[in-house]
């Protein structure tokens, strides 16, 4: 079972950028579907973005689009989520997981199998 390291997490200000990366114990992440989820307090879990396993397909929630990156080098198997112009609305636990079955619904958090304990987020207003 693969496992993943997310770091990154930090206190920031509105409008500042910051990068998480997750990092895969074994190199089968390589063929995994990759996603980023966020868990805010009070709030179910969401889907942010996605990428591929080869990286050529990448899909984002609707309301990171434009601001969030999903990018990944399997070579170092890590994942990274590039997040710029944060906000306060950002706030929250940042998660990855891994989905083995291929790019089949990406925004469906039940399609991933492997997830990692997550990453805090904060922005201060």
């Amino acid at each position: 079972q693969v496992h993943f390291l997310e770091s990154g997490g930090r206190l920031v200000q509105a409008g500042d950028s910051l990068s998480l990366s997750c990092t895969a114990s074994e190199h089968s992440f390589g063929t995994y579907t990759v996603g980023w989820f966020r868990q805010r307090p009070e709030k179910e879990r969401e889907f942010l973005a996605a990428i591929s396993w080869d990286g050529v397909s990448t899909y984002y929630q609707d309301s990171v689009k434009g601001r969030f990156t999903i990018s990944r080098d399997d070579d170092e198997n890590t994942a990274y989520l590039y997040m710029n112009n944060l906000k306060p609305q950002d706030t929250g636990v940042y998660l990855c997981a891994a989905d083995p079955s291929g790019w089949g619904t990406p925004g469906n958090e039940y399609e991933y199998d492997y997830w990692g304990q997550g990453t805090q987020v904060t922005v201060s207003s």
